[in-house]
Parts: structure tokens; C-alpha cells; sequence
């Protein structure tokens, strides 16, 4: 594939038309049977660290091409270039902007691996434009977000993966879904998960001034306007409201999803999240202490981020979840799990036949799916939103200082108007996001 020279002057100066993102796209492409020995040309878009990585393992499937990669860090597009003219013999088409990506008839798909603040645009454009999408976890920046990602991939019949990688490329998680499913752990009373938060300040590598090459007013998009600031910009930019939730959000849907996968949790009756700054003193603004409490019929779910892993399950590392049955307790980790009961291990607890296929792998999933156009990932972005949307939930009690009493359906904390004003937010103009109509039925559970 031939690549395009980019200039300097368009690729710093993709968004200065101020076009309307609802007006890009052109309706969603017409489906197209594609057999199983089809390439999928792929889209990056976003290739920071995260998205360098995210490149690397699709690089690895025979089946798949990089049509197309997008940054608006010069620095990290040309790095990315460089990785798939080194390990393919071909150079990608490059751009400084993802609508440029999504015009490209020949992109089947792309994979959206920016800042939280930057996934839900992209993805809902891109849907429109007839491409597939993977976009990383958290699902969304806010609950409304979410709600339009998952109702577009409805809309234009799109496959999606959301990148909880964990869900599929260990097979832990599901022998400990197939245990607590089972009941042999007695009446689950209580799910209690952790993710140990960091106790020093947030140092950046980024330089003081703005790296050559970089279009900061683009990489803050909907964002509010704020000058260049080191620690708002690559690697750290999560620790602030305008772009996510910190490392509280970043890793929930990681845990959460045990959780959630087991128990069949749908959505809890209150949320309510406690908290503070205890160890921090930098500017940076989300919490590095939380502990969020959801409500379910009979069931509390706990999320704590502490300092330290649950007492008692050290061993276990920095992330875990503990289901308290009344008959044992069963706690994982990403790739391992154990039994206790009566204050001891039980390496030989009775556990039953496996039932939950196992995964070819997520990225693998996701290439397969859309060759057979199965909209049915298991991390779909509907699942992505059901995860995402309690933790985001969690910091909007945290910030106003209330419990959220939470109707699913709707979507809206009931009798609580500051709370309801962190659901959504305004977008810096020119940018805004298209809504598509709520599919029948239950919303939440779509």
C-alpha cells in the first residue's frame, strides 16, 4: 500500500474547518460478507503506549493490516510508521486526523487508543462510517457517552470490543465464574475488590513545553481549553477531571468484570463512594483513596483503592476480588485463585466441570467477529457501558459527596440534579457527538 505524505500544515491543522462530527461518516457503509481467509485492514488510531502495544499484537495476525495510523503526536506516529514498515515491509497511510481514517473506504476497522476523554467520538463516528471498532476501557468518559457508543453499534449493526483484555486471554476468570455459578460457595453475601493506589506523587516524563510536532488544542478536542501542562498530557493526563477518572476508573472494568460476570450483576439500587487526596500533594486532582459500595438485591459490591491489597491477601498483589460465601470464600487475581474456608486454604475444593468455553484471545476475537459478523463479543461495548458506568457512578458520589440513588432505565440519579450534572458534559466546540435512538427494551441492559 502506497502512503500518503502528510505535511506539517495538515496534519496541525486537521481540525481547524471546525466541521461537525455528525456530519462526517456519509451513513454507515453497506455490510459486506467477508470469508474466512479475508485480510482485515485496520485502522490505529491513537498510538501512545498503550496504543503502540495494542498495534504490536495485531501486527502479529497473519490476517491482519494496517491500513491506516493516526496521532496527533508526530513523535508517536512516526515511532509507529516505523514498527510496521520494520515488521511488515510496508508503511501505513498516516494522519494527524481520525476522520481522515474513517474516509478510508478500504479500513474495515479501527482500534481507538486514545485518552478516555477521546473514546467515545471516534468510535460513534467511526460506527456511522460502517467500521468495526476495539476501543480501550474504560468504556467512556462519562455515562451518556457510553450510552450513545452502545446504542451505535446497535444502530449500524457494528461489531466492537471493548479492551478488557483479562476477560479473554486468561482462562482464570472463567473457572472462577463456573465455582461461584455452581454454588458450592454457599450465598455470595458479599463481593469485595481492591486496586492498590499509588502513595507518591505523579511525576511525567513529558517535556515542560509543548514537544514539537504535537496538536495540543486537537489532543483536548471536547475537553475544556487549558494551556499546555506537562502532567495533563501523555502517560498522566488520567489523573485529571477534564480526561478520566484516575487509576480508580482505569482499572475498574479489570476487576469488576470477575464480579460482574459471576454475580450477573445488572445495575445496583444505590451507589456511594468515600474518600480523598491522602498521600498526594501535586496538582493533580482524582482521588488516591476511595472505597465505593454498590448496592445489589442481598449483595454489597465493594471496590476499595487503597494503599495497600486487601489485609490478608497480600500474596494475591496490587488487584483482587473476594467473593464472601457462606460456605467458602473463593479470591483471584487476574491469572490465579484460591479457595479458603474456616481460615484455611482448601487446594482441594470440590469445583465443577468446566462450561465456559475458552477464549481464543481478545484481540483473536475480535478479528474472528468481524469476519462473521457476530456483534456478540463477549466484551462488546453494550458490556463495556453495563461495567464502565458504575465506576464513573462511583467518582460522581465521590465528587458531589452524596449516595446515588440510581434508576437503570432512565439512566439518572433520582432526586439528585448535581449529581446528574456530571452524567454528560458540554463539548468544546466544533466538536459534539451524534445520539443515535435508544434501541427497544431495556436500555440498561442493550
Amino acid at each position: 500500500m502506497e502512503r500518503k505524505e502528510v505535511s506539517r500544515r495538515e496534519f496541525l491543522g486537521a481540525a481547524a474547518g471546525g466541521a461537525s462530527l455528525a456530519a462526517l461518516g456519509g451513513g454507515a457503509a453497506k455490510l459486506q460478507a467477508q470469508s474466512a481467509n479475508d485480510t482485515v485492514v485496520l485502522g490505529m488510531i491513537g498510538v501512545g503506549g498503550m496504543g503502540t502495544g495494542r498495534l504490536r499484537e495485531f501486527l502479529k495476525m497473519p490476517d491482519v493490516r494496517i491500513g491506516a495510523i493516526c496521532d496527533v503526536d508526530r513523535n508517536h506516529l512516526d515511532r509507529a510508521l516505523a514498527i510496521v514498515e520494520k515488521e511488515k515491509g510496508y508503511k501505513p497511510q498516516a494522519f494527524g486526523d481520525f476522520r481522515r481514517v474513517l474516509d478510508m473506504k478500504e479500513v474495515d476497522a479501527v482500534a481507538v487508543v486514545t485518552p478516555d476523554h477521546w473514546h467515545a467520538i471516534p468510535t460513534v463516528n467511526a460506527f456511522e462510517a460502517g467500521k468495526d471498532v476495539f476501543v480501550e476501557k474504560p468504556l467512556s468518559y462519562s455515562v451518556a457517552e457510553g450510552r450513545a457508543m452502545a446504542d451505535a453499534s446497535l444502530y449500524y449493526k457494528r461489531v466492537s470490543q471493548m479492551g478488557n483484555h483479562i476477560h479473554n486471554d486468561y482462562s482464570n476468570y472463567r473457572r472462577v465464574v463456573e465455582i461461584v455459578k455452581s454454588g458450592r460457595l454457599g450465598k455470595i453475601t458479599r463481593v469485595h475488590a481492591w486496586k492498590t493506589s499509588p502513595t507518591q506523587n505523579i511525576k511525567s516524563r513529558n517535556p515542560e513545553k509543548l514537544p514539537e510536532g504535537c496538536d495540543y488544542d486537537f489532543w483536548l478536542g471536547p475537553a475544556p481549553k487549558r494551556p499546555y501542562d506537562a502532567l495533563r498530557f501523555h502517560g498522566s493526563f488520567r489523573h485529571f477531571w477534564d480526561y478520566s477518572g484516575g487509576t480508580f476508573i482505569d482499572f475498574w472494568c479489570h476487576i469488576t468484570d470477575v464480579a460482574f460476570w459471576a454475580m450477573g450483576f445488572e445495575a445496583p439500587k444505590t451507589i456511594s463512594a468515600v474518600g480523598g487526596r491522602f498521600f498526594q500533594t501535586d496538582h493533580t486532582e482524582t482521588a488516591d483513596t476511595m472505597e465505593a459500595i454498590l448496592e445489589f438485591p442481598q449483595t454489597l459490591y465493594i471496590y476499595s483503592f487503597r494503599p495497600t491489597p486487601l489485609p490478608g491477601f497480600e500474596h494475591m498483589g496490587g488487584i483482587g476480588c473476594l467473593f464472601e460465601g457462606t460456605e467458602a470464600s473463593l479470591v483471584t487475581n487476574y491469572e490465579t485463585h484460591e479457595i479458603w474456608a474456616n481460615g484455611k486454604k482448601v487446594p482441594d475444593f470440590p469445583r465443577p466441570d468446566p462450561f465456559i468455553p475458552d477464549s481464543p484471545g481478545h484481540l483473536r476475537e475480535f478479528v474472528d467477529a468481524i469476519k462473521s459478523r457476530n456483534l456478540e463479543t463477549t466484551c462488546n461495548v453494550r458490556y463495556g457501558h453495563r461495567l464502565t458506568k458504575f465506576g464513573l457512578l462511583a467518582n460522581i458520589s465521590y465528587r458531589t459527596g452524596s449516595r446515588l440513588v440510581w434508576d437503570d432505565e432512565r439512566e439518572v440519579v433520582v432526586g439528585n440534579k448535581d449529581a446528574n450534572r456530571y452524567l454528560r458534559r458540554q463539548f468544546r466546540k466544533p466538536w459534539n457527538l451524534k445520539v443515535q435512538p435508544r434501541p427497544k427494551g431495556n436500555i440498561a441492559s442493550a
